[in-house]
């Protein structure tokens, strides 16, 4: 009898990961986008990111306290990862008061109203950028120029400049000398907002959760390769009213969208079958509404939508459970 097995409920593997490591390894992961982003806007950049990320920690804590009444969680990073990933979608120049009014939207309706962390639908950084947006287009709209740009206060995003002139009618062709190249837009030369400029650094930060287990590859590679093929192919159909894909992988918000906040565990499916129609749907969604809706950027969009589906795939995309017949 002494020899008889204990069988214990799942899970049966363990790991020296916890909440609190996950969400400070994608802060660290960030740390060379956000430096970065100093270097172009200056002081502007580290008062969005201050202000965004003592807002977020201070609305978790004060509506965990005294509307929730539970113990404040404010220290396991999750409200400041939220902060940081606020200020990485907004221009450098957005005022202070609207930086709390989307922290406020982004923890008290995108994340505490839901139950908080592991129980929101939505990712918690685009519910308060998309409220900025539609409720303040203007500022949402204003880019002030890098200081690296001579005789400039503001100007235009690349997908903006792209955007109006396929509007008004002028070929890709005319538009190239007012774009960017290629590698401007990669080592992060262009207006935008804080982490839609630094694409080898969100790269850079992409190998370090690869490395750490923080993500896996399939949602990232998933959603750039579909924004690649989709608009790849409407580049070969008519280049003089499309650009070609590898300008959309590098402007907007395609690398932050995919690597940071496509792949949130709590509102991304569980599967890498899900996963795939996940992130298919995202990139779809982008370059529709890049080339055909009202706005020049749609990952944020893209996204929202298809948290809405997570559920849908975790229920319906299962692998076989062990034991089960086929």
């Amino acid at each position: 009898m002494n020899k008889l097995l204990t069988i214990s409920p799942s899970p049966h593997m363990h790991s020296s990961d916890s909440v609190n490591k996950i969400m400070y390894r994608v802060i660290f992961a960030l740390v060379p986008a956000l430096a970065w982003s100093v270097f172009m806007f200056g002081l502007e950049a580290v008062r969005v990111t201050l202000i965004a990320v003592a807002a977020c920690v201070a609305f978790e804590y004060l509506i965990q306290k005294f509307i929730m009444k539970e113990v404040p969680k404010i220290t396991d990073g999750s409200a400041a990862l939220t902060g940081i990933l606020l200020a990485f979608n907004v221009p450098a120049s957005l005022p202070t008061w609207m930086i709390v009014v989307g922290a406020l939207v982004a923890v008290g309706v995108g994340k505490l109203s839901f139950g908080g962390l592991g129980n929101n639908p939505f990712n918690p950084a685009l519910v308060g950028r998309v409220f900025l947006l539609i409720s303040f287009p203007v500022d949402m709209t204003i880019w002030p120029a890098t200081r690296h740009v001579v005789d400039a206060t503001t100007t235009a995003t690349p997908l903006a400049v792209l955007k109006e002139g396929v509007k008004n009618g002028t070929p890709v062709a005319d538009l190239m000398p007012d774009l960017p190249a290629n590698m401007d837009l990669f080592y992060g030369n262009m207006p935008g907002s804080l982490g839609e400029i630094s694409a080898i650094f969100l790269l850079l930060g992409f190998g370090y959760m690869l490395w750490k287990k923080v993500i896996t590859w399939h949602i990232p590679v998933f959603v750039l390769g579909t924004i690649f093929v989709f608009q790849g192919g409407l580049w070969l159909i008519n280049p003089e009213k499309y650009i070609e894909p590898v300008f959309h992988l590098l402007t907007g918000g395609a690398m932050l969208g995919a690597i940071y906040m496509a792949t949130d565990m709590v509102t991304s499916p569980m599967t890498h079958k899900g996963q795939f129609f996940y992130a298919a749907g995202i990139g779809v969604i982008t370059v529709l509404i890049r080339n055909f809706g009202a706005y020049p950027e749609g990952i944020s969009f893209a996204i929202l939508i298809m948290n809405g589906f997570t559920p849908l795939f975790n229920a319906y995309i299962k692998p076989k459970r062990f034991g089960g017949q086929k």
